[in-house]
């Protein structure tokens, strides 16, 4: 990867959808879709509030629910974290604090690969382009593209998230 250039990054929920989109709903006053999210009691739920006291789905059935499994582990007690059903939104007494568990993993093909390396990464950006040929996108393209035209043009934010964000500001 040439200086400048974004890097292949990966970064997903395992959810439906990621939480950060049911938040969206609930602040727009939308109900979420059947099939994201169940409410504290187990019920499915189309009310975006209920949906974030209660659960969100996986993805893919049984193999989405074993993955997430997976990365529940990973990125909560294996880096001596918290699982996602324990985090408390922060509080004034500090005994909620959202620790939200991460596992980065970077991989230098160049350690991998020695004097084979620009052959195989070649073969590599030849799938990118492929994917990208067929009109898709690649994962976390959108955010880098925006991430560029907030660097360019600076960023806009609905007045009421604005006035949100300058509250907790003041607290």
């Amino acid at each position: 990867m040439d200086k400048g250039e974004v890097p292949y990054t990966f970064d997903f929920a395992t959810s439906v959808v990621a939480r950060g989109e049911i938040e969206l709903h609930r602040r727009a006053g939308e109900v979420i879709p059947e099939g994201w999210a169940i409410d504290p009691d187990g019920r499915p739920t189309t009310d975006p509030g209920r949906a974030l006291e209660g659960a969100m789905l996986t993805f893919g059935g049984y193999k989405g629910s074993a993955l997430s499994i997976m990365i529940e582990l990973l990125a909560g007690p294996l880096i001596g974290d918290l699982l996602g059903h324990e985090t408390r939104p922060a509080s004034d007494d500090g005994a909620g604090r959202p620790w939200h568990g991460e596992l980065i993993l970077a991989i230098d093909p160049r350690t991998l690969l020695g004097d084979e390396v620009d052959r195989y990464l070649q073969h590599a950006e030849a799938l990118f382009d492929g994917v990208l040929r067929q009109g898709a996108r690649l994962p976390s393209q959108r955010r880098h593209e925006a991430r560029q035209r907030s660097l360019e043009h600076g960023l806009t934010l609905p007045g009421a998230l604005y006035h949100e964000l300058d509250g907790l500001r003041k607290a």
